[in-house]
C-alpha cells in the first residue's frame, strides 16, 4: 500500500517513528477489515448519510486539513497555546481508521458488521492504536473526538479533531439535502 500517497498529509508529522506507526495502524485495519487498499476510496465515511459518496479518505484527508487550518488559526491570534501538530496530524488520520471494523460490505452495500455492532470505531481504532505504539495523547483523540468523549475533558487537539469531524459531517449532510 502507498500510504503517503493516500494520506499525503503524514508526511507532515515530523516524528518518523510516528509516522510510520499511524501508517502501520492503516495497514492493520486494512488487513483485519478484509478490505484492500483501493477499496478505501468506496467505503463510506458514515453509515448515518445514505448513498453518501464521500469516502472515508476523503473525509479523513478535510478533517485532517481542517484541523490543521484551525490550529493555524488559533495559534496566530493565540500565540502562546501549545498545539502539538504531530499529534493533531495523527489523531486526524487515525480518528476513524476503526471504521475499518465497524463496517462491511455485502450485497446488500455497506453495513455495520458483527464487531460494528458491538463496538463503535472509537474503540476499535484505540485497541488498532494501542497496537504500535501510538502516544496516548493521540489515543485520546481516537477516543474523545466522537460522543464517546463527551463526558472526557478534551486535550485542545482532541477539541480540534471534534469539531473539525462534525463540520465535515454536517457539511456532508448539507450537500447530500441539496
Amino acid at each position: 500500500m502507498e500510504f503517503l500517497k493516500i494520506f499525503p498529509e503524514a508526511q507532515k508529522i515530523n516524528n518518523k517513528q510516528l509516522q510510520q506507526n499511524v501508517e502501520k495502524v492503516w495497514v492493520d485495519a486494512i488487513k483485519l477489515g478484509g478490505w484492500k487498499p483501493e477499496e478505501l476510496f468506496r467505503i463510506p465515511f458514515t453509515l448515518l448519510i445514505p448513498d453518501t459518496d464521500i469516502s472515508i479518505v476523503e473525509h479523513t484527508r478535510a478533517v485532517t486539513n481542517l484541523a490543521l487550518e484551525i490550529a493555524d488559526t488559533l495559534q496566530r491570534f493565540f500565540q502562546k497555546l501549545e498545539i502539538n501538530r504531530d499529534y493533531l496530524l495523527a489523531g486526524g488520520i487515525l480518528h476513524d481508521v476503526g471504521k475499518l471494523l465497524e463496517y462491511e460490505h455485502s450485497e446488500e452495500g455497506f453495513q455495520k458488521s458483527k464487531l460494528g455492532k458491538l463496538l463503535r470505531h472509537p474503540v476499535s481504532g484505540v485497541a488498532l492504536a494501542g497496537r504500535y505504539e501510538i502516544p496516548f495523547e493521540v489515543i485520546h483523540i481516537i477516543y474523545t473526538h466522537s460522543k464517546e468523549g463527551d463526558i472526557y475533558e478534551r486535550s485542545i487537539e482532541s477539541t480540534i479533531i471534534h469539531y473539525s469531524d462534525f463540520i465535515n459531517f454536517e457539511s456532508a449532510k448539507a450537500l447530500k439535502n441539496e
